[in-house]
């Protein structure tokens, strides 16, 4: 089977978060001039949106040590480079470093935030809300993850009530984009598509992204069923590497490959090379000594062998 001819029409966004959230939780450290060679990679695979790393406390996420060096190098592309900050001090640190979107993240649950980043859910919003204030201010982009969307370790199921009002805030306050993430990888396609269609139908999927794991295998599932209510930009993780320090039990991003491959024999468009992108996979894998890939790695690497990738 071919991997089918894209449909120029209709273009799907991958956000690659590889270089932060598929490295943030690994045993190894990688530099910082191995992390820019990992993004460079992924530049020349045609990954149009980057997360390249974190301000925040090297103690607590010693891998994200130096993402000031990493921006300094990144290479000159039409690529959104953005990095996660925990709060208005990382917020500082990231304007002086340069990068134009930073990501902020507000759990839907309490305990959740008290374990990630030490604050209670109306403490967590009150600094996303002046964060993204301030970062309009800047004219930066200001992206905010509303994590743990449809089930926290901690405290169990979460309400679609409380995720479709953190996101009208966050959009009232100017965020240019929500994304809306399966910290845990706990969600399953019809939970996706009933939450998904609702925030789709309240706010427009134009600034609606997700983001999967794939603890329990879904994650690949979960992104169709949010493509069936109209969303059409996506988090991935190459080589499916990742995982939350802060959240038990919280595995993998859905492998960057798994999706492309499933968007093009959909006949979506990318703009992503995948021979290129395998590429990239190896060279996590040969950083990292732990990146398994995706589902599809074994096949797609035959296909690559074939040359018909």
């Amino acid at each position: 089977m071919s991997l089918g001819a894209p449909v120029a029409s209709v273009e799907v966004q991958i956000n690659e978060v590889g270089p932060r959230d598929g490295l943030q939780n690994q045993a190894k450290t990688l530099l910082p001039e191995q992390r820019i060679r990992l993004i460079t990679a992924l530049v020349e695979a045609g990954l149009g949106a980057i997360e390249v790393g974190a301000f925040v406390s090297p103690k607590s996420v010693p891998c994200m040590a130096g993402t000031d060096q990493v921006i300094a190098g990144l290479p000159a592309a039409a690529v959104k480079y953005s990095a996660l900050i925990p709060n208005r001090r990382g917020y500082d640190m990231a304007l002086e470093s340069g990068i134009k979107t930073v990501n902020l993240v507000v759990a839907a649950s309490n305990t959740m935030n008290e374990k990630n980043i030490r604050m209670t859910t109306a403490e967590a919003m009150a600094v996303s809300l002046d964060v993204i204030k301030q970062a309009r201010s800047d004219k930066l982009s200001g992206q905010a993850y509303i994590a743990t969307a449809w089930e926290c370790p901690f405290e169990g199921a979460v309400s679609e009530a409380v995720v479709i009002e953190l996101a009208g805030q966050l959009l009232a306050q100017g965020a240019a984009n929500i994304v809306i993430a399966d910290t845990i990888g706990a969600a399953d396609p019809a939970a996706v598509k009933s939450l998904m269609q609702k925030l789709v139908s309240e706010y427009g999927a134009e600034q609606l992204s997700c983001h999967f794991h794939d603890t329990r295998g879904m994650g690949v599932a979960n992104v169709y069923a949010a493509l069936e209510v109209g969303v059409r930009s996506f988090d991935a993780s190459i080589g499916g590497l990742g995982g939350c320090p802060f959240a038990p039990g919280a595995t993998g991003n859905v492998a960057t490959e798994d999706v492309v491959l499933l968007l093009r024999q959909m006949g979506l468009t990318t703009g992503i090379n995948m021979a290129k992108l395998l590429h990239a996979v190896d060279l996590a894998a040969d950083f990292t000594g732990s990146c398994l890939g995706g589902h599809a790695s074994k096949w797609l690497k035959v296909q690559a062998e074939k040359g018909l990738l």
